[in-house]
């Protein structure tokens, strides 16, 4: 096989790739059934309608258990392949895993010592 063969599969995938999520799309504007009304037309909220003012001031703690969160769901995903390629791990891998583990350990006591992590 030659290379030019080899480009033409990336090719391929470039120009499939956008037509992939767009067809169901373009398909669905088509197909669908249209049946407008004000019911249809109205803006839903949560399907109740709202009483009083509905300007509502969140606590910042709010974001700050989603942004510990995160920060902790995503060291998950990164130590997965790194906790199964351990026994191959030459010693510079282990200590890159050992000191994304120590800031990340490091991160959740500054956050328990800031209070960040008690809920009012």
């Amino acid at each position: 096989m030659n290379v030019l063969n080899q480009w033409a599969f990336i090719g391929v995938f470039f120009l499939l790739a956008p037509l992939l999520p767009a067809l169901p799309i373009v398909l669905g504007g088509v197909f669908a059934p249209r049946k407008p009304n004000a019911i249809k037309q109205a803006t839903y909220e949560c399907g109740v309608e709202t009483v009083g003012d509905t300007w509502v001031q969140f606590k910042v703690q709010y974001y700050v258990y989603g942004l510990i969160f995160l920060v902790f769901d995503v060291e998950m995903v990164l130590l997965f392949p790194w906790a199964m390629a351990y026994r191959d791990l030459d010693f510079f891998a282990f200590g890159a895993g050992f000191l994304f583990v120590f800031l990340l350990t490091d991160a959740l006591f500054y956050a328990l010592g800031k209070d960040a992590l008690k809920w009012d």
